[in-house]
């Protein structure tokens, strides 16, 4: 039984996300190339805005706005289940090589595939979890030895090699492309957030209503494999099943946002750590904030990205490096 005033704080601090989303979000609605008057933006909102605000406000802004928020809560999950099955705190699927797989085959299938531009959209996220789900199986048998099970040590580091090895696939297939397509790859793999339209959002969206929930309702397994092997089997959970189950739905989670996304690394890293600082280490506590948290440092990252140099701005995947890469730095000197 969770205490009543553990519940009172997740509350808390899921209600304070929730104003720092809002608060950010309308910041991030006012400011940018065409900056948008922010007493404008409620008469915009309400259909009361000249055609350029409206332009901008909705074919521009909020597309972004909720593209961002959905695949930050969508790495942060996915985070929080690979650091739950490893049982090791610095996995996250930009580091592991999750991401990196799934860009190899969203390259392959841009570069030399037919592309229908109704279709596009709504294959990425499945292009993104099939590379993605193949380097997973590959990443998970190497780390996995007969007599002592998965190695959450081996599982980084087998995962940062397979993240170099795919890295160098990645430049093999730029250099041999043409000028157009290597443009896109390239802004992909900074993480520049390049699906910023509504058939983005619908192409993602299922995959987080779906698997979204369903992590919260695997809550209590997660919470028995962070323990050990041998307890989760003493209370009767199929160690084996129950991994592969969380690894495919944290694997689609992150294919599902970087496919739109682009390279984003650190999110699910930092979101599940900074949500247990505040909670505690049980699922269904922090699971709920780390999501809102992923959301929010995406959002924010990606702001502050958009309006540091005009007109391009810095890719939000350049964002989450600068301040994740310090942080699993941290993490690595506080584990060892």
């Amino acid at each position: 039984m969770i205490h009543p005033s553990l519940i009172k704080k997740q509350r808390l601090f899921i209600f304070c996300f929730l104003a720092l989303i809002l608060i950010t979000a309308i910041l991030s609605m006012g400011m940018g190339y065409s900056s948008l008057s922010y007493n404008r933006l409620l008469p915009t909102i309400l259909g009361e805005g000249t055609f350029k605000e409206e332009f901008v406000l909705f074919s521009i802004r909020l597309p972004r706005i909720l593209i961002t928020l959905l695949s930050g809560m969508a790495l942060a999950v996915s985070g929080a289940i690979l650091q739950g099955i490893t049982r090791n705190d610095l996995a996250d699927p930009g580091i592991i090589g999750v991401n990196s797989g799934a860009g190899v085959a969203i390259a392959v299938f841009f570069l030399y595939f037919p592309i229908d531009a109704g279709s596009f959209i709504y294959l990425l996220p499945v292009v993104a979890f099939i590379g993605a789900l193949i380097t997973a199986c590959f990443i998970y048998l190497f780390s996995y030895s007969k007599h002592v099970g998965l190695q959450p040590v081996r599982l980084i580091l087998v995962g940062v090699g397979f993240s170099m090895a795919l890295s160098g696939a990645m430049v093999v297939l730029i250099s041999s492309s043409e000028r157009e397509k290597v443009d896109f790859i390239a802004k992909w793999l900074a993480g520049s957030i390049w699906g910023t339209d509504w058939p983005f959002i619908l192409a993602v969206l299922p995959w987080l209503i779906i698997l979204i929930p369903f992590t919260l309702y695997k809550a209590n397994r997660l919470n028995l494999l962070n323990l050990s092997e041998p307890v989760a089997i003493g209370v009767g959970v199929s160690v084996e099943r129950e991994r592969g189950v969380l690894l495919l739905t944290a694997v689609a989670l992150a294919a599902a946002a970087v496919s739109v996304t682009g390279g984003i690394a650190f999110i699910g890293l930092m979101a599940p750590h900074i949500a247990k600082a505040l909670v505690g280490p049980r699922t269904q506590l922090f699971l709920p904030i780390a999501l809102l948290i992923g959301g929010w440092l995406l959002l924010l990252a990606d702001t502050i990205g958009r309006n540091i140099v005009d007109p391009e701005g810095i890719a939000a995947g350049i964002m989450t490096a600068l301040i994740g890469a310090p942080y699993f730095i941290y993490l690595l000197l506080k584990n060892h």
